[in-house]
């Protein structure tokens, strides 16, 4: 079973926040009605009632079970941004009204509530899930309806839909220049751990090809399943395979993280001579687990609290002005929280909220000047995004210690697995599409 220390974290902070100065619409209600919640230092704040006059959007995350760790802070940025755009006058004049749901850490669940959400509630756009078996889930759903999901998280890529626009990062754009980073700085051998579903396995499989190609090699690879907290086999393996030390690349997500950095640490296992690469811990996590765990270890991304730019200094401060000063901002957060503005911005320029085709045409090109730095949305539905790589210090944050050399260009086919080497997609170009060879390749 599923160990549900997510579910608790939301209860003690999340759910007292989500509410705020928003359209919310009750899931399985037909009625809308006003709400209030309260937020650290501020008063009750009542929630407006719908006039008929809004734009009615889908959100869809898990609330409850092991992911709830991660995704409900994705929950509050994504309001945070709903609330922004409504007070400074909506979208097209109306205001976003907002149906949540909660997928509950369970992928059919995630598919049953995509389709309540377009078929009952009538949403124009749905922003969700986190895990890539969750949007699997979903990505049918979406399609069959041809309908429109905007996905916040890093992923493996080894997929292009015309229905999903996805504002995390592809491998090229995470994955790929931290495997890189680490063989030019901490060494050539590499114990994978991941949690045992597609964004894992895929993103391994991605690793161990771009070793191969760069002179590294892969010592070990374990997997738990999620939510699974008995992590001491993984960790004998890793003394037994790295007896020296070496790097380990770290795909766990939710709960699973928790135990394994804690028993790490325990069995002696420390960022001098083990450092730990990871892709699914950011700010919210580290606090969550708890900073002693991590400090030395390493996370790569696109976005960190620390990044120093006015757009995030604007992010910060709002973010935690709405949910408190003990909060943190991270990658997945800035990358929901910058969604909601480029579907703003589509369906601005394409006039409607309604007509989806010519939303996903216009969103082609919107370009957003987000706390992480300038993105822009491509042909393939993903934005070009600025990597770097951070170390946990003392305060819980991250160091910035490496940054590219600008927003690096989305690569959804990797090109580092035979089998879609060559490949790209274009959504312009009906000739091309989801996946076309590019010509010499």
């Amino acid at each position: 079973m599923a160990k549900r220390l997510g579910r608790r974290k939301f209860l003690l902070y999340g759910s007292a926040t989500l509410g705020t100065s928003l359209l919310l619409k009750a899931c399985g209600s037909n009625e809308t009605t006003s709400t209030t919640s309260e937020t650290p230092g501020n008063s009750a704040v009542p929630v407006a009632a719908s006039s008929g006059d809004t734009i009615k959007v889908g959100i869809l995350h898990s609330l409850s079970g092991t992911m709830a760790i991660s995704e409900t802070t994705v929950v509050d940025a994504e309001l945070l941004a709903i609330k922004e755009i409504n007070k400074a006058g909506g979208v097209l004049g109306k205001q976003i009204e907002v149906v949540k749901e909660d997928g509950a850490s369970d992928w059919p669940t995630f598919a049953e509530k995509a389709e309540k959400l377009i078929d009952k509630d009538k949403v124009r756009t749905i922003f969700g899930c986190w895990t890539s078996a969750s949007r699997k889930a979903v990505k049918d759903v979406f399609e069959s309806k041809n309908h429109m999901l905007w996905y916040p998280v890093q992923y493996e890529g080894q997929e292009c839909s015309k229905n999903i626009f996805y504002t995390g990062a592809a491998p090229n754009q995470q994955i790929e220049p931290a495997v890189d980073w680490l063989l030019q700085n901490k060494g050539k051998e590499f114990f994978l751990v991941g949690s045992d579903y597609v964004f894992p396995r895929t993103a391994n499989t991605i690793i161990k090809e771009q070793l191969k190609a760069k002179g590294g090699k892969t010592v070990g690879e374990d997997y738990l399943p999620l939510g699974n907290t008995e992590v001491t086999p993984i960790i004998t393996k890793i003394k037994q395979a790295l007896p020296n030390g070496g790097v380990i690349f770290n795909s766990l997500n939710g709960d699973s993280n928790v135990a394994f950095f804690k028993q790490m640490q325990g069995a002696g296992l420390g960022p001098d001579k083990y450092p730990v690469m990871s892709v699914s811990i950011a700010e919210e996590e580290v606090r969550q687990i708890g900073k002693d765990f991590l400090v030395g270890h390493y996370a790569a991304w696109n976005y960190f609290q620390t990044v120093d730019t006015p757009a995030n200094k604007k992010f910060v401060k709002a973010f935690k002005a709405e949910y408190g000063k003990d909060r943190v901002t991270n990658d997945p957060m800035e990358a929901a929280y910058i969604m909601v503005y480029l579907w703003k911005q589509a369906v601005e320029k394409a006039g409607t909220a309604d007509d989806l085709e010519a939303i996903r045409k216009a969103a082609i090109g919107q370009k957003f000047n987000a706390p992480e730095g300038l993105v822009q949305m491509s042909p393939n539905h993903h934005i070009s995004k600025t990597v770097r790589i951070g170390q946990v210090r003392d305060d819980g944050l991250f160091n910035i210690i490496w940054t590219s050399n600008g927003p690096v260009n989305p690569i959804p086919w990797n090109q580092y697995v035979s089998a879609t080497k060559g490949y790209a997609c274009d959504w312009t170009d009906p000739n091309k599409g989801g996946k076309y060879k590019v010509q010499g390749s």
